[in-house]
């Protein structure tokens, strides 16, 4: 079996890579723990000089990885840049917070008077080796908020990356490897995913954590819930963007298109159901339609395109199916809903806003990833939050008001894991990020992050 680079630009298969097999799979867990043994003593001051390390080597090779992103699924070059500068950016967060983070806590006195105890700390220790299982929408970035935290809490790493993004999973193993540290503590599986299982279930894995799919979470959960071992999820989206009559529409507009089409619009957090009061329906669609319909489609190695391919051909083809069901139903295309006609190669789809969208087609449940937004008229508070609580996903969600009464309220209602008011959803790592329902649990980045692959342990000392 091998994997391969195939440049969503062109179609055309650009390297192949062949895939570990048992014995050398065996050879990569063994590392693992043999290096977690020793790795887990090291103290806070050596892993932040090795992490600032790796971070300084990411910064320097900026745009060549940023390169390899675009070659290997089709982000633009210049989104591509970004997403290597923020890594460098989390790198450089967790080494100089990590030992803060996780220093030890202590209850309250009488508490611990009141058990016994002469002293009582809650101390953080790691558990072991860790399985990510990796998607490819945002190749380093996603394997970075997970490794920062992981080998500063002491843990080492096994990355299992997406099939198509071979050379990027590869590039990740080695960095951590130039940087200093120590043979086993971050490596590459070129694995299939029918080999994820074994990997999972093997006794010297710990925990394992994935980004990706409702059907990969569900069967990873269920290998390591069979095992009684940790996981934490982070799944689909269809992400709710809220527009009332107290906006700014202009504002709110302009941003919804970024929202939507950020990474090709192929991102979980992406906002892809526009909720707009009827009072600056009209306005905003407008608005928002122009927009969209003025992107510009093509080349991601050019500094002047807006949106790229799809990064596969499937994945284009489930796009399609979806625009074309809400079609087929009564939608009305406002915007896009097709191949770029100039576009000969590649895994192109327009930008597209549908309107008139019902319960009866598959896109007001299932989630777009891709370009595509829906658009819903509601009339009232009331039904802004039932429709955006209408969807079996719960990642985050945008609201845009300028009223006290339904900020309270949006935060109290909605069923997402973010409420970003006036912006669009972002990832930083000093908050927080994860879902609820169907998009997963637990949480990744901050001190919560840090905190979900840790032993924590409760050391309590006799009084006399």
């Amino acid at each position: 079996m091998s994997m391969a680079t195939v440049n969503p630009a062109t179609g055309e298969t650009v390297r192949t890579f062949p895939t570990l097999g048992p014995e050398e799979v065996e050879r990569v867990i063994a590392d693992a723990a043999a290096a977690f043994a020793s790795w887990r003593t090291t103290g806070f001051a050596e892993r932040a000089a090795l992490l600032e390390r790796a971070a300084s080597l990411l910064e320097e090779e900026n745009e060549a990885i940023a390169r390899v992103m675009t070659t290997e699924m089709g982000k633009p070059l210049g989104a591509a840049r970004a997403e290597a500068a923020k890594c460098v950016k989390a790198m450089r967060w967790y080494a100089a917070h990590a030992e803060s983070l996780l220093a030890d806590e202590r209850p309250a006195e009488a508490d611990v008077r009141d058990s016994g105890a002469s002293s009582v700390r809650t101390h953080y220790r790691p558990l072991g080796v860790v399985l990510a299982v990796m998607p490819w929408n945002f190749p380093l970035w996603q394997v970075v908020r997970f490794a920062a935290p992981a080998l500063m809490a002491g843990n080492t790493g096994l990355l299992k990356h997406a099939s198509n993004v071979p050379q990027t999973a590869l590039y990740l193993g080695e960095l951590f490897e130039r940087a200093g540290y120590p043979h086993g503590c971050f490596q590459t599986l070129l694995i299939g995913s029918s080999q994820v299982e074994a990997v999972v279930r093997d006794p010297r894995v710990a925990a394992a954590t994935l980004t990706g799919s409702e059907p990969a979470g569900r069967a990873v959960a269920a290998a390591a819930g069979d095992e009684v071992k940790k996981t934490v999820l982070e799944l689909g989206g269809s992400d709710p963007f809220v527009v009332m009559a107290s906006a700014d529409v202009e504002r709110a507009a302009r941003t919804a298109v970024t929202a939507r089409v950020q990474n090709n619009g192929q991102s979980c957090i992406a906002a892809k159901r526009f909720i707009v009061h009827t009072d600056v329906y009209e306005e905003f669609a407008r608005r928002f339609t122009e927009g969209m319909a003025a992107l510009r489609v093509g080349d991601p190695m050019r500094d002047d395109t807006d949106v790229g391919p799809l990064a596969t051909e499937r994945g284009r083809a489930d796009v399609e199916e979806l625009v074309d069901d809400a079609v087929e139903q009564g939608a009305e295309v406002l915007c896009g809903g097709r191949r770029p006609p100039q576009e000969e190669h590649g895994w192109y789809y327009e930008p597209t806003v549908l309107a008139g969208i019902t319960s009866r087609m598959r896109i007001d449940q299932e989630e777009a990833f891709g370009p595509v937004a829906t658009l819903y008229r509601v009339g009232n508070l009331d039904e802004a939050v039932e429709r955006a609580n209408h969807t079996p996903f719960g990642l985050s969600s945008n609201v845009w008001t300028r009223d006290d009464g339904e900020v309270a309220r949006f935060v109290r209602d909605l069923e997402a894991g973010g409420v970003f008011f006036n912006g669009m959803t972002a990832s930083h790592p000093a908050f927080p990020f994860g879902g609820v329902k169907r998009s997963g649990y637990g949480r990744e980045l901050s001190g919560h992050g840090i905190r979900e692959f840790c032993n924590v342990t409760t050391v309590w000392h006799a009084a006399g």
